[in-house]
């Protein structure tokens, strides 16, 4: 059942988004080679609780920290621990906060300095299907129309779009209907009207679209081990626009490797 947002819970996730996007600038500032994935999560658990929200992901299902931190193969769900960050290493954070009762969540994939071309082109080609999937979050149009943007966009670079894990509704749970799926025929799926909020998510391998998940029971990386790619965005569709709630900004002013259409 799928549950639409009034203007007053709207501005909730408005604000919830502001508190996750400050908190993704704070990670920004410290992904760098040598640094603990762990060192990572504190930063952005340590911001979250001052700044009045809670991380949605620690204990939800058990999961243990506020942060998703996954590394090069692994696609999404990563554990952060012990892992120092590498020179070549891409690395996918994804976070959420709840704040007065609300939601919002967002992703974002680095590349450290020394990735390679090839790597760099499937970063910017995954945000650039992200912002292709946006434009079709509008009313009158169907999921499919998002699902089928972004499928079709990175396919014709070979790419593999996974099938397991999709975006999905965002409110007062994490994980609300519907779920937005990365395929997609134009034309299907759930008609978007106003009040709908939900996270639209490209998870993009390099390789093939198969994963397979870890004996921890969260971890999910491509069944080839070649790189994958995440960057996600919490969206609300109003009668007249859509309006990206989450943001990237203070990860853009904050990250020193200035890397977004480097290499196309």
């Amino acid at each position: 059942m799928i549950r639409y947002k009034t203007d007053e819970e709207i501005q909730i996730i408005r604000e919830s988004a502001q508190i996750l996007g400050k908190a993704h600038g704070e990670v920004a500032k410290r992904v760098k080679p040598g640094v603990k994935t762990k060192e990572l999560d504190q930063v952005a658990e340590e911001f979250i609780l001052d700044h009045g929200g809670s991380p949605s992901f620690k204990n939800y299902h058990g999961f243990p920290s506020a942060l998703c931190i996954s590394v090069n193969e692994i696609v999404v769900h990563g554990f952060p621990g012990d892992y120092e960050l590498k020179e070549a290493d891409i690395v996918s954070v994804d976070c959420g906060v709840k704040f007065k009762g609300f939601h919002s969540d967002s992703a974002y994939t680095y590349p450290l300095p020394k990735v390679s071309e090839d790597v760099l082109k499937l970063l910017n080609r995954t945000y650039e299907s992200l912002l292709l999937g946006i434009a079709q979050a509008k009313v009158g149009n169907r999921m499919g129309d998002v699902s089928f943007a972004i499928q079709n966009y990175v396919e014709q670079f070979g790419y593999g779009v996974v099938r397991e894990l999709v975006g999905h509704g965002v409110g007062k749970d994490l994980h609300e209907d519907p779920e937005v799926p990365n395929y997609g025929k134009k034309g299907k799926g759930v008609k978007l009207s106003g009040g709908m909020v939900f996270a639209i998510e490209p998870m993009i391998n390099m390789g093939t679209k198969n994963v397979v998940q870890e004996k921890d029971g969260w971890t999910i990386r491509t069944s080839d081990r070649k790189p994958s790619a995440h960057f996600e965005h919490t969206v609300v569709v109003h009668k007249e626009r859509t309006e990206v709630l989450t943001t990237h900004e203070y990860i853009e002013l904050n990250y020193s490797y200035k890397w977004r259409n480097k290499s196309r």
